[in-house]
């Protein structure tokens, strides 16, 4: 499966992961994971799917491990970061316990947003093979 499919399958279980936050929040009257949500949306959702149509447009076939990697790093690291904000606005566990689970997730995401930055700088105008 290419790396485009992977991701928009991704993109699109965030998308009803978050959309449930959301419903679970309007049906509760309680807002409180409003940042969890957000979150959810944006960086799996959003994020995971612009992912998959640079994949899509640009990188036909990218380097293998660097897109190994890099889709393994943005995923892992949504999930940690997802799971951690639902916990911590859902005062489950204290910010103190979150914060080193929070910190990697939010480093994982931004090194896999390095790491797309660097496959879309390689592949140059166009779409690439690897090489």
């Amino acid at each position: 499966m290419n790396y485009d499919r992977k991701f928009l399958l991704w993109a699109l279980g965030f998308a009803v992961f978050g959309l449930c936050v959301g419903i679970y929040m309007a049906a509760s009257q309680n807002h409180g994971q409003l940042v969890a949500h957000a979150h959810i949306m944006l960086v799996g959702f959003v994020v995971s799917f612009i992912y998959a149509i640079i994949h899509k447009l640009w990188l036909v076939t990218p380097g293998r491990w660097v897109a190994r990697i890099q889709f393994w790093l943005h995923i892992v690291c949504t999930v940690l970061l997802s799971i951690g904000l639902l916990l911590l606005y859902g005062q489950v566990y204290a910010a103190e316990w979150l914060e080193p689970v929070l910190s990697l997730g939010s480093v994982g995401v931004l090194l896999g947003m390095l790491l797309m930055g660097y496959m879309v700088l390689r592949s140059g105008s166009g779409r690439v093979s690897a090489t």
